[in-house]
């Protein structure tokens, strides 16, 4: 595993949802607030994406964007005022009226239409990494030529998908749902003059050397001279360069990592605790028992009871 992999891992849960849709004439539909992350992928025409507190964005032909917090917004055919925008429609309404139970305010043909993939991901935010927490409200990712070829490839496979329905859609459009939210976070961390932390820290041979060798094999017996020594520096040079960049030394930010990872297995697997032990890096189930209670105050026996698998 890879630190975007295991931090995406880490906080997704249940299988994700979508809705192609196709509304045209004067609309405005509401996404209530969301204990996940939601997106669009504009298929034809255009629209504006209104974020609660936020600056309208204007959204074109293969403009995808991803709200990785779950913030309320609202999707209307143009920039909107205030009283249009508290006039919005939920989108499940707009979505049930689209199947047939009653026309949208506008039809769904003509030079002002618009088509569109919303969705949603299932998050579980009470062990999110930094990378994932450093992702801003909004992440817009235009359509440019040229530009983040693997997320334009995702996004025409899964319009295809959801168009025709082919045998084994039901496998094929949530795996490409999880490899959209993949490729927008990515799109994301190499795009020019993106501001936070982990781009950097990814961006750091040095540092992101550290982080693949510990998210290859948490369970290992490292010390700082070993990863230092997989990295290919000096001791201190590891040790200044992760610290500065991470915010945390390299063995703190291990011992974080078992203890989420250990998180993780508890809440989505039956694994006995001594082989979750085992597989993060911990000698005894006692042993992770002392440290997960003194990272999230309560028991794994507990934590796997109130989580549970999804």
């Amino acid at each position: 595993m890879d630190v975007v992999s295991d931090a995406i891992s880490a906080v997704r849960i249940g299988r994700p949802s979508s809705d192609r849709v196709r509304i045209g004439g004067r609309w405005c539909a509401r996404f209530a607030p969301y204990e996940g992350a939601g997106f669009h992928v504009v298929l034809q025409g255009g629209c504006w994406l209104l974020p609660d507190g936020g600056a309208p964005v204007s959204l074109g032909t293969g403009d995808a964007v991803l709200l990785p917090h779950g913030a309320g917004h609202v999707i209307a055919d143009g920039p909107a005022d205030a009283e249009a925008v508290a006039r919005a429609v939920p989108f499940e309404e707009a979505v049930a009226r689209r199947r047939g139970r009653e026309p949208v305010t506008g039809p769904g043909d003509g030079p002002g239409a618009v088509e569109m993939l919303c969705g949603k991901y299932r998050l579980d935010r009470s062990r999110t990494h930094p990378l994932m927490a450093e992702l801003p409200q909004v992440v817009h990712l235009p359509n440019r030529v040229g530009s983040h070829p693997e997320l334009r490839s995702a996004i025409d496979l899964l319009g295809r998908e959801m168009d025709e329905r082919q045998p084994g859609a039901c496998i094929a459009v949530p795996s490409l749902l999880d490899l959209l939210l993949v490729y927008m976070i990515r799109s994301w961390m190499v795009a020019e003059g993106t501001p936070g932390t982990w781009p950097a820290v990814l961006g750091d041979p040095v540092t992101a050397a550290a982080l693949r060798a510990l998210h290859s094999d948490p369970a290992a017996a490292w010390t700082t001279e070993r990863l230092a020594a997989e990295a290919g520096v000096s001791r201190p040079t590891l040790a200044r360069r992760f610290t500065s960049l991470v915010g945390r030394p390299p063995m703190a930010y291990l011992t974080w990592w078992r203890l989420n990872l250990a998180a993780t297995l508890l809440r989505d697997s039956d694994d006995p605790l001594a082989t979750v032990a085992r597989r993060v890096g911990y000698a005894t189930p006692y042993a992770l028992s002392h440290a997960f209670n003194r990272e999230f105050g309560t028991t794994p026996g507990r934590y796997r009871t109130l989580a549970g698998p999804a």
